[in-house]
């Protein structure tokens, strides 16, 4: 049995864990409002739609913020169409997916859905088919006091006090030549300078996320967000990254190190904000947001799908890219959550997309209760459990050879410590079809136990959960762990993620 040798040194950190890191976005796509988050008449909805047993879910899978309302979606999106009486709200063709939008979820409804979630909104603005007056209208709406058109139309529609909504992106993806109103680099970037500008005039205190670029087998990659930023460096603070990323077939060392992927894309959206930076002299330092994130089986969706024509029809809340999870694809998701954690210094927004049913952590049926899929638990372990700052380690351990990727490590780790508690979180993805002893020397740290050792995968990679049987794939408790002179031995079992936490004060009990 090989092993993977790591050293835990509490003073050398890369940042604390952001806030923002456990996002998820709600898009009007599909089941994700309609018959996910909202389902009037379902046995578990409240008075106002919303489903109570989704909303449980969210708060334990623990989402910080909510990405709203979409996506592709916002690109053709009237927002004054969401708020108001909902039976004076039209009805609307909706482009991006080519559904049926009635609009009875809308606005006022998200931001309600928010609170009781317990998480922070970030609004998305059209700058497909609109720009900028109609950003400038919303933000009115949504943040400023009272007086003013807009702020009391808000009023009027019976919410009083600004919702104060700090985060806003300026469109979606508009390189994206699916994108309702794509734009040229040129284009996006003087008119997100100009938006920015004009509604920092509205609310000083919003920070402002601009699209970088969106899909990275575009010819225009990096390129495009270069340009961009020539134009809207010091009036943005964020630019976004999406990834997605699915099995590869006859590469499962390959799959399981899409994060190497990520780090790779957050590289170099850093390195090329930090040039723009450098060329115009500037003090600042733009954030990442990786506002979409997820295992999509992307290769079942036709490329005529992405981009929307006569092989979508015109439905409501149609049964949309409702991928089924593998315990697999948990172990993947782990991995591209941990990589996202181990760049907190410049990554401190990040979506994992989408909450519920389109390729989601929490799915939901007519008539049932939503359950969990495979994917959600690693996301609600790390979103409860990463705490404090996150260590710089460096891992020694062999190379796997990934026909796609060349020479992977064969385990991943990442660690938390939290200075308040003492507590450690140690987190690691073994990528191997063998079993991998994690050794971790702790000298720098008091006496630690162990109170909580799980493992997701090793075997039956290809088991899901289902509304049948909803916990066929679940955290299984492991005792396969010892501390011994300030060291701890962890067995990982093949093709695994493991979660081990670590607790001063038990020792001390013990």
């Amino acid at each position: 049995m090989s092993n993977c040798d790591v050293t835990l040194e509490p003073s050398f950190t890369i940042a604390p864990v952001p806030p923002r890191m456990f996002g998820a976005l709600v898009e009007h796509m599909g089941r994700c409002v309609y018959g996910g988050v909202y389902e009037p008449g379902h046995p578990k909805a409240d008075a106002a739609g919303l489903r109570q047993d989704v909303l449980q879910l969210t708060r334990e899978l623990g989402v910080t913020m909510a990405r709203y309302p979409g996506g592709n979606f916002v690109s053709s999106l009237d927002w004054e169409d969401t708020v108001g009486p909902v039976e004076e709200r039209p009805t609307r063709l909706e482009l991006a997916w080519r559904e049926i939008e009635p609009n009875t979820f809308g606005l006022n409804e998200f931001m309600s859905w928010t609170r009781l979630a317990d998480a922070e909104p970030m609004m998305v603005v059209n700058f497909g088919t609109r720009g900028l007056a109609d950003a400038c209208n919303l933000l009115e709406y949504t943040n400023f006091p009272s007086g003013t058109k807009y702020s009391d139309l808000r009023i009027s529609h019976g919410v009083r006090d600004p919702y104060g909504i700090k985060l806003w992106c300026i469109g979606n993806e508009q390189d994206g030549p699916w994108q309702i109103g794509q734009k040229s680099a040129v284009e996006y970037g003087l008119a997100a300078a100009e938006t920015a500008k004009a509604m920092k005039r509205i609310d000083p205190t919003i920070e402002v996320v601009s699209c970088a670029s969106s899909w990275r087998f575009l010819p225009t990659m990096n390129s495009w967000q270069a340009t961009v930023l020539e134009h809207a460096y010091e009036y943005v603070d964020y630019v976004s990254l999406h990834g997605y990323f699915e099995p590869i077939e006859g590469d499962r060392a390959g799959y399981l190190a899409s994060g190497l992927v990520i780090e790779e894309l957050i590289d170099a959206a850093v390195a090329t904000s930090d040039y723009v930076g450098a060329k115009q002299r500037s003090k600042k330092k733009l954030q990442v947001a990786f506002d979409e994130w997820n295992i999509w089986y992307e290769s079942r969706f036709s490329i005529d799908d992405r981009y929307a024509d006569q092989s979508l029809t015109w439905e409501f809340a149609p049964r949309l890219i409702e991928d089924t999870y593998t315990a697999e694809d948990a172990v993947a998701v782990a991995g591209i959550l941990m990589s996202l954690l181990r760049h907190s210094d410049r990554v401190t927004v990040a979506c994992l997309s989408e909450l519920v049913n389109v390729i989601a952590p929490i799915r939901a049926e007519p008539g049932s209760e939503a359950w969990r899929q495979t994917t959600f638990y690693p996301f609600a372990l790390m979103a409860r459990y990463a705490r404090g700052d996150v260590l710089r380690i460096e891992p020694r351990v062999e190379k796997l050879h990934s026909a796609t990727y060349g020479g992977v490590p064969a385990v991943d780790v990442l660690a938390t410590h939290d200075p308040e508690s003492g507590a450690v979180a140690v987190f690691a993805v073994n990528r191997h079809s063998e079993p991998m002893t994690l050794q971790v020397a702790m000298r720098a740290l008091p006496e630690m136990s162990v109170v909580e050792h799980v493992v997701m995968g090793g075997t039956r990679l290809d088991v899901t959960n289902t509304e049948a049987h909803p916990e066929q794939v679940v955290p299984e408790p492991s005792k396969e762990h010892e501390i011994a002179d300030h060291k701890l031995l962890a067995q990982l079992p093949p093709t695994s993620w493991t979660m081990l936490r670590l607790d001063p004060t038990a020792a001390l009990r013990d």
